[in-house]
């Protein structure tokens, strides 16, 4: 049985796991904002604690895409996951770190562990610069799942013809167009054709 402290362990860990905020992971899941603060989690004269509903719960699990049982796994402090590659961003974009379906090509790189996620051929990139802060920041590390479909609003790393790997937020896609949003506002969105694009793997969580 989770403890009132554990469940929002979760909370706060899903919403890691997925790049996010508390707020921001309310937010995605079509929830007041607040929902999810730490604010909420207790009486306002501190006496009693307050629980997250299970429809705000199995809301915020589908906006992340993930399973109770992940979500458990998360707020119960599971040590357990599995190990994936570790593909810094400048070699992603190198010649022969990648097949043409996204997914790591030789041996012998690095591994690291993360919570558990339905796609084995899952891996992690380390950020380097700063084109995705504040989002993400140079040293954080994303781990992307190449079965996951990605939808609009989902943070995903894309391939493009040209060879440059970028991490970007998916916006409008079209059968003309891919709308992706630069993380940083000081970067440019991109409109790309979708032949332009080699591989999209999307974002399903963020260690930082």
């Amino acid at each position: 049985m989770l403890t009132h402290a554990q469940v929002w362990r979760g909370v706060d860990r899903l919403a890691e796991r997925a790049g996010l905020t508390a707020s921001g992971l309310a937010r995605q899941a079509g929830l007041d904002p607040t929902t999810f603060n730490p604010s909420k989690r207790i009486s306002a004269d501190g006496a009693k604690p307050r629980w997250p509903s299970t429809e705000s719960i199995a809301k915020a699990l589908a906006a992340a895409r993930i399973s109770f049982e992940d979500f458990a796994a998360l707020a119960a402090g599971a040590a357990g996951g599995r190990s994936v590659p570790l593909i810094g961003m400048a070699q992603a974009g190198s010649h022969g770190f990648f097949d043409d379906a996204g997914f790591p090509a030789g041996t012998g790189w690095e591994e690291v562990r993360f919570p558990g996620v339905d796609d084995e051929d899952a891996y992690a990139l380390e950020i380097s610069g700063d084109s995705m802060a504040p989002v993400y920041r140079e040293g954080d590390r994303i781990v992307v799942a190449p079965h996951a479909a990605p939808r609009r609003g989902d943070r995903v790393v894309v391939k493009t013809r040209s060879g440059e790997v970028m991490a970007k937020e998916l916006g409008r896609v079209t059968n003309q167009s891919v709308e992706l949003i630069s993380l940083n506002p000081a970067y440019d969105n991109h409109m790309l054709a979708p032949s332009d694009i080699v591989w999209m793997a999307r974002i399903v969580w963020a260690s930082q």
